[in-house]
């Protein structure tokens, strides 16, 4: 599968995951994909598994993308997940077989305030 693909079935992931289009959200997965959560020690083998996961989820969730980054079977997206209005900055590693996703890691990370002792090297991101 050409990366012009592969990318292009990212983002319809990332679209119909901020929609709650739970069948069309996991389109990119295969039968036997896995999903670890590392943070939690959480490991969801199968599509079937990872979706009705998600599903169960009861909180609003919203995604903002911020980046995709990838070539052939390694693709890597930073975004913005909100859940009932908290956001939680968000990495999603996904390794893929013959298109389709075999494997998938998120990172999930809390804002925090700056830190003083650097304030006079940053500037504020958007």
């Amino acid at each position: 599968m050409e990366d012009q693909e592969i990318r292009a079935a990212l983002d319809r992931h990332w679209a119909a995951s901020d929609a709650n289009e739970f069948e069309a959200e996991h389109d990119i997965y295969r039968e036997d994909a896995v999903l670890d959560y590392p943070q939690s020690g959480e490991r969801i083998r199968g599509r079937h598994h990872i979706q009705a996961s998600r599903a169960a989820q009861p909180n609003r969730k919203h995604f903002t993308v911020r980046r995709v980054i990838g070539a052939g079977d390694l693709w890597i997206t930073e975004f913005i997940l909100t859940y009932d209005g908290q956001p939680s900055y968000t990495v999603s590693i996904m390794e893929f077989i013959d298109g389709k996703v075999a494997h998938e890691t998120q990172y999930f990370s809390d804002p925090f305030a700056p830190g003083p002792s650097r304030a006079q090297w940053v500037e504020r991101m958007p």
